[in-house]
């Protein structure tokens, strides 16, 4: 994990740079919402600080970080989702991710169905 990196387009909205509806934040994971939401809630959560994916997340950030990461995504999801939410982690290119900056999208409002890929 790394303080920011000007490459990516999450550090540059964590950093203020560029605007986006932010519904949450602290020194370590903030929430904002999608800008091509794939339901009705779709919000984003991630690490503030810079970590590609989850890989590389899981590798070097304090563990209280990574339970705080999952403790906001739930928190999100239940209220967003009272009667269900999918969380999901896009890693590599194969597996979906289009910015290389860990996130969970957080869907709700809607009934998922499945397989979802």
């Amino acid at each position: 994990m790394s303080a920011s990196n000007q490459d990516c387009i999450f550090c540059r909205i964590l950093a203020g740079e560029i605007p986006a509806t932010v519904l949450y934040r602290d020194d370590e994971v903030a929430a904002i919402a999608d800008l091509a939401p794939q339901a009705p809630e779709h919000i984003l959560v991630m690490p503030v600080m810079h970590a590609e994916n989850l890989e590389s997340f899981v590798a070097s950030a304090p563990a209280h970080v990574v339970s705080k990461l999952f403790e906001v995504a739930s928190r999100i999801g239940k209220e967003r989702g009272p009667s269900g939410f999918r969380a999901v982690i896009n890693t590599g290119r194969e597996g979906g991710q289009t910015v290389p900056h860990l996130h969970v999208h957080v869907l709700a409002g809607r009934p998922m169905s499945w397989p979802p890929g």
